[in-house]
């Protein structure tokens, strides 16, 4: 089981920027693909974006393609999000989170993630 931790979630004008951290442990790091999903009251929980095992591949949700970029640093066993030009409705709590390598689903869902860090509030005020 990998411990999830995230951090620099916070309140921020519209068109303003965040960047998220999410510190892994208790696993190999590398052996995972690492994703960032988010929630808002209400909804579901959404995918954001993820990245995988190596960092030499990512994918984005369309709602924030062009303006999030995920990375990763497996020497440091961290993935950040980058948010550009934020929108109010990005306005949630996002999540980090993990699942095996091997594991390839059609589509990147809750569910197919493992293990779940606690989340960080993003606020975006207009």
């Amino acid at each position: 089981q990998v411990q999830l931790i995230e951090s620099g979630g916070g309140l921020v004008q519209v068109g303003g920027s965040l960047r998220l951290s999410c510190a892994a442990s208790g696993g190999i790091v590398g052996d995972y693909v690492m994703g960032w999903f988010r929630q808002s009251p209400g909804k579901e929980r959404q995918f954001v974006a993820r990245i995988n095992w190596d960092g030499g591949s990512a994918y984005y949700a369309d709602s924030v393609k062009g303006r999030f970029t995920i990375s990763r640093d497996n020497a440091k066993n961290t993935v950040y999000l980058q948010m550009d030009s934020l929108k109010p409705e990005d306005t949630a709590i996002y999540y980090c989170a993990v699942r095996p390598r091997w594991r390839v689903p059609a589509m990147e869902m809750p569910a197919d993630y493992d293990d779940w860090g606690q989340g960080t509030q993003v606020t975006v005020s207009s």
